[in-house]
């Protein structure tokens, strides 16, 4: 089957996440990436484990390297970085995480790759950009921190939380995509290839969204309120008789449907609650009602009425209940890719459905300096 970025060649100098993560996304989607290691050890989450699988390998490894070759190159010795220069020389796109200026160092940096390749697509992704924060070393837990995430998780008298993801790395790697493909659809006008250049800070900052807006526009520091929503309600975890349910209700009329299933309709007429604001502005006093009308019965028995009235209402599963709800609306989450052996790796599918050119699970993750068979 023909896919969108076949014809693409990339190069990826990347480790751990961020990078991986971009090029694993295009790479689905039917572009050819070499992914350069380093002698030894090779990307550093081949050795991020527990858990593994049943060959030994880490399963952070296999989160963002398939449908990819591997290369050992010792960038620090001549033969290395000769044999780096001939495989950027051919490629369409380089990806690379180094601090500023390693790959200056090492011969590599944009401004060489573009004398000898004009229409080159480079993408740089750093910690802190190529400015006063070139030297600070870009970690999703320190960005978390540093850029505001955890002040904002957590319970309001609790401490700072982490995102149980590295969710800044992710971020950044979807922007870094999209980056390639905006400076692609450019040179496919133009013939001119260009920089792409994405830091975790800025993308932390865009992804605050809502959060970050408030501040931006009104000023307003956001603090942690643990599972509340600042500016809607009910919107969080409540408890019932038997089990945690979430209710996610986003305007008055899920409201007043809410309020219809608890049998207690006065509460959509009460003026406390008559509207968003005013049950932002009354939580503590909507929660303590919504917790007594839940208490008679469990979740499950909510959640299929609330589902039944249009309410948004679940429970919190953990990982495997996750898979499997997807399971039960046929989304088919895990998929198999083919390994050089004849087995199979199972792997999380790629959320991106295109009716002409979908992705494709071609081969599992590549051994070091290596590649798993390409699927028939």
């Amino acid at each position: 089957m023909t896919q969108a970025l076949e014809d693409l060649r990339i190069v990826d100098f990347s480790r751990v996440l961020a990078g991986p993560f971009a090029t694993m996304v295009l790479a689905d989607l039917g572009a050819t990436v070499t992914k350069i290691e380093r002698p030894g050890t090779g990307d550093d989450t081949r050795a991020w484990g527990p858990p593994y699988d049943e060959a030994g390998q880490a399963t952070y490894f296999q989160a963002a390297n398939r449908n990819k070759d591997s290369v050992v190159l010792d960038l620090r010795s001549d033969e290395g970085r000769a044999e780096a220069r001939r495989l950027v020389a051919g490629a369409d796109v380089v990806v690379e995480n180094f601090r500023p200026g390693v790959m200056d160092r090492l011969g590599l940096g944009y401004d060489a790759v573009r004398a000898e390749s004009p229409g080159v697509v480079y993408c740089s992704i750093t910690g802190f950009g190529s400015g006063p924060g070139a030297a600070l070393p870009g970690y999703d837990l320190l960005i978390q921190a540093v850029g505001g995430l955890m002040s904002i998780t957590g319970e309001p008298e609790g401490e700072p939380q982490k995102v149980g993801v590295a969710l800044v790395d992710v971020l950044s790697g979807l922007f870094a995509a999209v980056g390639v493909l905006t400076a692609l659809r450019h040179r496919a006008h133009t013939g001119e290839g260009q920089r792409v250049e994405v830091d975790l800070l800025s993308s932390l900052l865009a992804a605050l969204a809502n959060q970050g807006s408030a501040y931006a526009v009104a000023g307003h520091v956001a603090g942690r309120m643990g599972n509340a929503h600042p500016s809607i309600a009910p919107y969080e975890p409540l408890p019932t008789a038997e089990g945690e349910l979430v209710l996610a209700v986003g305007n008055d009329r899920q409201f007043r449907s809410l309020a219809a299933v608890l049998g207690r309709p006065e509460l959509a007429d009460d003026p406390r609650f008559a509207d968003n604001d005013l049950r932002v502005s009354h939580r503590g006093e909507l929660r303590s009602l919504l917790v007594d009308a839940l208490a008679g019965r469990p979740a499950a028995a909510w959640i299929r009425e609330l589902g039944d009235a249009g309410v948004p209402a679940g429970r919190v599963n953990d990982i495997a209940g996750a898979f499997a709800l997807a399971e039960s609306l046929d989304l088919a989450p895990i998929v198999e890719v083919p390994r050089a052996d004849g087995t199979s790796a199972p792997s999380v599918r790629n959320p991106i459905r295109l009716s002409a050119t979908p992705p494709t699970y071609r081969s599992a993750p590549p051994a070091l300096g290596g590649t798993e068979a390409p699927a028939s």
